[in-house]
């Protein structure tokens, strides 16, 4: 199990940082540096941006992924794998980072983060006001969705191969499983 590298700092101090190769985050206070991707990790990245990218002419909105950084507050600052920005969204998009919580979060299993993702970042995301929630498990390919509703994710469901789903955020567009995970 590959573990992440883990140091408190303020929000200033965090964006004083070098530019880095790998994945950091601001969670809580804590930087948490994570190990590089696996290639599966990377193949469900690039399929999930490239889905919603396609669908741009249909939902409008942009996507964006990782590394990019968002600005919740001055002690959490995630940096998940896809974002979707809708139009008129509370999420506003600077010039180096994005500010408030995007419309969808993707977040992808690596090995070590599966927990981290589940826990720490689910909470995040639920209580930021991240519309929907997607985690990918890029090994055992399969998606498992949330919808926020009255402040609290309710699972949508658990997709695998063969199977599609609708996403509500996404205007009901029907999201195809073995999109994700095509190589």
């Amino acid at each position: 199990m590959v573990t992440q590298t883990r140091q408190q700092m303020t929000a200033a101090e965090f964006f004083e940082l070098p530019e880095q190769t790998q994945q950091t985050e601001l969670i809580y206070g804590e930087l948490i540096v994570s190990p590089t991707p696996i290639p599966k990790h990377q193949n469900a990245m690039l399929n999930t941006a490239i889905v919603l990218k396609n669908l741009l002419p249909q939902i409008g909105g942009k996507v964006f992924a990782a590394p990019l950084e968002i600005y919740l507050d001055d002690r959490v600052i995630p940096q998940p794998d896809v974002m979707w920005i809708a139009p008129n969204s509370k999420c506003i998009i600077d010039e180096k980072r994005l500010i408030g919580p995007p419309d969808l979060v993707v977040e992808i299993f690596s090995p070590g983060s599966v927990l981290y993702d589940r826990g720490d970042k689910f909470d995040i995301y639920q209580l930021y006001g991240v519309r929907e929630y997607w985690m990918i498990d890029p090994t055992e390919e399969y998606i498992e969705v949330y919808q926020l509703s009255n402040g609290q994710f309710v699972r949508q469901g658990i997709y695998g191969t063969g199977k599609k789903f609708t996403s509500p955020v996404l205007n009901g567009a029907s999201i195809d499983v073995d999109k994700i995970f095509e190589w």
